[in-house]
């Protein structure tokens, strides 16, 4: 078994234990976070419904087009996601790392998105 595929296993171990105890409901949504090598991708999500209410991305055209650090970028996206999700009503939210260590864009997404004005 190659480095790579062990360790994304290892994430996908850390995801499946993390999401038996996170849920969203419509009053607090989960607030899900993909990390890969180029981008981050951030979603707010009512697990009950099923459904996407708002969702963000470094690939957005405002945040590729300015060229700054990924930390950076990530820092954007949480911006950009918790104005969104102001906008749609929801301020409370369930953060989910998507078994990503709360290190580095992870945690400057989550940071932002405080600054910006959800809380979890």
């Amino acid at each position: 078994m190659s480095f790579k595929s062990r360790k994304e296993l290892r994430r996908l171990k850390i995801r499946k234990s993390i999401r038996k105890k996170i849920f969203g409901t419509p009053e607090q949504p989960r607030l899900s976070v993909f990390r890969s090598n180029h981008d981050i991708y951030a979603q707010v999500i009512n697990d009950v419904e099923g459904k996407t209410i708002v969702a963000a991305s470094s690939m957005n055209k405002e945040i590729a087009a300015q060229k700054v650090t990924k930390t950076d970028q990530a820092r954007l996206v949480g911006k950009m996601l918790a104005a969104l999700a102001l906008e749609a009503g929801v301020e409370r939210v369930v953060f989910d790392r998507g078994g990503f260590l709360y290190h580095g864009r992870v945690k400057a997404l989550a940071d932002a998105a405080r600054e910006g004005g959800l809380k979890f």
